[in-house]
């Protein structure tokens, strides 16, 4: 949107739309640097307070569904995309309700949510690294975009993130298993998660044992290997050379979040603060940083010349109401980080960034194929973090040419996810529900339901099959003029599908999980069937299957070397103007099999290097000639 700067206006050296992961590191690397930032946050302070915190404990416990922004009141004003948004229709199809229009063959199905701290607040808190081929899927297997830039360019700022984020994890193994090039002596600033019962279980039945994806596949040798943690656990005296590691929180107070201690709701609330959240990094940001929360940024300002020189934003008092007063602020970079879909939105809005024709398209996510059966004796589900250890066989290789990879996480709550578990068991031996095992009127009760529940339930466990999902430009984000939120603005129309290339690899998936359930003696309870509990239903090669969105939102304004293909360049600097950058996992040109957030929190670290350049050399003193010499030195001539 053109436009011209305010004379005499209140100016900031970086404006930061959005007070979630990225933004919040952004804040405090540029902050700590003596820089003047405001953050515009579109949703309220939820959390930042003990009794904010109560208040969501409150209405999680309250809630019906536990999903991921269950403990988070709704703001009208600022709306989040919620998973209870879709329904599956009987035959196939999906409805969609809520805050995003959706037009595609097959549903977005992930979420996020709006609001100080944003989607970290309930996200699972799982931080692998990337694999070094997975910077590189085009010009190595033939698919998807390559980034411009690969592992080496980035592994500082991992190791930068990890300490920030306070990780936890083994090195070691990480580096064993993976293959990941760790610097000589690298250790997490906190020793690994341990395992839970059920991890050692599944290692002692699957270690060393094979398995073949497909009938002419090679053999695939099997090891359950522990996941690295945004996680309070305990320090490693050895990180740092031996400093210790001090998990991230206010300077110079005690730091607070307690270590884990195994609640199961880590998505969407941990009840200790053990696990990271944004609001630890702002704990620490400097008074120099100014957070200004109900502040919907509305549009980018730029002038007809290419530079953006600020944003207006709308701030409300009451989420409910439609009421606002529309601002603006002024600022030498402005940075996006919002979300990759609130990204796009406000760049289509604007009417910036997109010369390429690729702001919003390349929409990405993990789609997660859930397999699910009971061993043959308790195992202790519902305890210890979502998953504490994975089976990371299938992350790479050649059957990349033709299918997509997936990462296998072993789920340490039950059937949860795929149907519901315990409330649903519970409904089921009660006699209540379509599918309940018990005539209506005629369930169990007391000490029967009790030995029925801790029979089956403590059986239970869950594979989740996260898949790679590579570009395409026809996943995309629009703006529709007139389909608007409470306050005007346009709501995202998402048009989703999954390729044959992720379909297969789901296939693959589900093979792989048949002989791991017949090595592990358990009985495979998986079903996939149209409903309204499965709007991800789909048929491929004759056969049913159904995928959940993993909450991964990436793609929208793609990073790349060419500004004819790309939105913005290495650092996430949009090309067709040098003084914006769209920050976070919607600059990621693929996604690999990793849960994208250190990953997007290093290459937030990485672009404040450039931001910080780019400032300097904008508050360079000039050098000016002396009237006087100059004057003689013309009279020489």
């Amino acid at each position: 949107m053109s436009a011209a700067p305010r004379p005499g206006a209140d100016r900031y050296d970086v404006i930061v739309a959005g007070a979630g992961l990225a933004g919040s590191l952004v804040a405090k690397q540029l902050g700590d640097q003596g820089w003047r930032v405001l953050v515009l946050e579109a949703g309220t302070r939820t959390l930042d307070t003990w009794p904010g915190h109560l208040d969501a404990m409150n209405t999680y416990y309250g809630a019906l569904a536990k999903v991921p922004n269950a403990p988070y009141r709704p703001n009208a004003a600022a709306p989040s995309p919620d998973v209870l948004d879709l329904v599956g229709l009987p035959a196939g199809g999906y409805r969609a309700n809520g805050y995003f229009v959706q037009n595609g063959a097959l549903p977005y199905a992930s979420d996020y949510l709006r609001a100080t701290g944003g989607t970290a607040l309930h996200w699972m808190g799982l931080v692998p690294r990337m694999l070094p081929d997975d910077f590189a899927t085009r010009s190595r297997y033939g698919y998807g975009r390559d980034w411009p830039l690969g592992y080496d360019d980035l592994e500082s700022h991992y190791r930068a993130a990890e300490r920030l984020l306070g990780a936890a994890g083994d090195a070691a193994e990480q580096r064993d298993a993976l293959g990941l090039p760790f610097p000589p002596g690298y250790v997490y600033p906190m020793h690994e998660i341990p395992r839970t019962y059920l991890d050692r279980v599944l290692a002692a039945r699957l270690d060393g044992a094979t398995v073949h994806e497909s009938p002419d596949a090679p053999a695939t040798t099997l090891r359950v290997v522990t996941t690295p943690h945004a996680r309070n656990s305990t320090p490693d005296p050895r990180y740092d050379g031996g400093a210790g590691h001090r998990p991230a929180g206010a300077a110079g107070l005690p730091n607070y979040g307690e270590r884990c201690v195994g609640n199961a709701s880590c998505v969407p609330i941990c009840p200790v603060q053990a696990k990271y959240n944004p609001l630890k990094t702002q704990a620490t940001w400097s008074h120099r940083v100014t957070l200004v929360p109900h502040a919907v940024v509305s549009r980018v300002l730029a002038t007809g010349g290419g530079r953006v020189f600020g944003v207006e934003y709308q701030c409300y008092d009451d989420p409910a109401a439609p009421v606002h007063t529309t601002r603006t602020a002024e600022a030498d970079i402005v940075v996006l980080a919002a979300h990759s879909i609130e990204n796009a939105k406000l760049l289509l809005v604007s009417k910036l960034a997109n010369s390429s024709d690729q702001v919003g398209r390349n929409l990405m996510d993990h789609p997660t194929l859930l397999t699910w059966g009971l061993l043959d004796h308790p195992v202790g589900p519902f305890r210890g973090p979502g998953s504490t250890s994975g089976l990371e066989n299938f992350r790479a290789g050649p059957a990349r040419r033709t299918r997509a990879p997936f990462r296998i996480e072993i789920a340490n709550w039950g059937w949860s996810w795929p149907v519901g578990s315990p409330g649903s068991d519970v409904a089921r031996l009660l006699g209540m529900g379509a599918d309940s095992d018990q005539p209506r009127g005629k369930g169990l009760f007391g000490r029967r339901l009790r030995e029925a529940l801790a029979r089956d339930v403590g059986r239970q466990f869950c594979l989740q099959f996260a898949m790679e999902q590579d570009a395409e430009s026809r996943n995309r984000v629009t703006v529709d003029p007139g389909v608007r939120d409470r306050l005007g603005n346009p709501r995202p129309v998402i048009t989703y599908d999954l390729s044959d290339r992720v379909k297969r690899g789901m296939a693959a998936a589900k093979a792989v999980s048949d002989q791991i359930f017949r090595l592990l003696g358990a009985e495979d309870h998986t079903a996939y069937a149209p409903g309204p509990l499965a709007p991800g239903w789909f048929r491929h090669a004759d056969r049913d299957f159904v995928y959940q969105g993993a909450g991964h939102g990436a793609g929208t304004h793609i990073m790349g070397e060419d500004p004819a293909t790309s939105v913005v360049d290495q650092w996430q600097r949009c090309w067709d103007h040098p003084n914006l950058y769209a920050v976070g996992c919607g600059s990621m040109p693929s996604m690999g099999t990793s849960n994208p957030s250190l990953t997007m929190a290093a290459l937030a670290l990485r672009s404040c290097e450039q931001i910080h350049r780019d400032l300097r050399e904008l508050h360079r003193p000039r050098s000016v000639r002396p009237v006087a010499a100059a004057r003689q030195r013309e009279g020489r001539s």
